[in-house]
């Protein structure tokens, strides 16, 4: 089973301007000066710090941490972590900033699954190999008895090396 994200809005102004000419578009206000301003639209601080994360924006990223606007240990409505997030964008560099921070590789989302579950279901031996070299358990079961090693494609055959599995040629 692998895990997919869906799309999480980010912060970004919207507005309407009046047509010049005609459209023929039948219109049900008399003119534009009755549309309102432009204004911003705000999300709060956990639903951008999870599209930062998502989008790799590691500068930003830091910066939320470090102003302390969100926990690292918080599990969003996608029922993961920031760590989470970051292993299913595969994007190791996020993943190390998030470490380097304080973000545990051993978090656990609702279902059970630690970064190495995902890293391992969705294909990323890289950050497989990062989250072991950090002593991440690899013995580990997910809520339905797997571990990570259980959820590995057959056909990756990285990802079955570094769990010493034999591959069947």
């Amino acid at each position: 089973m692998k895990y997919y994200h869906y799309q999480c809005p980010v912060s970004q102004t919207v507005g309407i301007t009046a047509c010049t000419q005609d459209c023929d578009v039948p219109v049900s206000c008399k003119s534009s000066s009755s549309l309102k301003p432009i204004r911003s639209v705000h999300f709060p601080n956990d639903v951008l710090f999870q599209d930062y994360v998502r989008h790799g924006e590691l500068e930003r990223i830091g910066r939320f941490i470090r102003a302390r606007r969100v926990s690292l240990d918080t599990i969003y409505h996608s029922g993961m972590a920031a760590i989470h997030e970051a292993v299913l964008s595969g994007n190791l560099e996020c993943v190390k900033l998030l470490v380097q921070y304080g973000a545990d590789i051993h978090q656990r989302d609702e279902e059970g699954w630690t970064p190495l579950h995902m890293a391992c279901s969705d294909g990323f031996p890289h950050i497989a190999r990062y989250l072991l070299s950090l002593g991440a358990n690899s013995e580990l079961e997910n809520d339905c008895g797997e571990k990570p090693a259980d959820l590995i494609e057959p056909d990756n055959k990285e990802l079955l090396d570094l769990f010493g599995l034999a591959v069947n040629d």
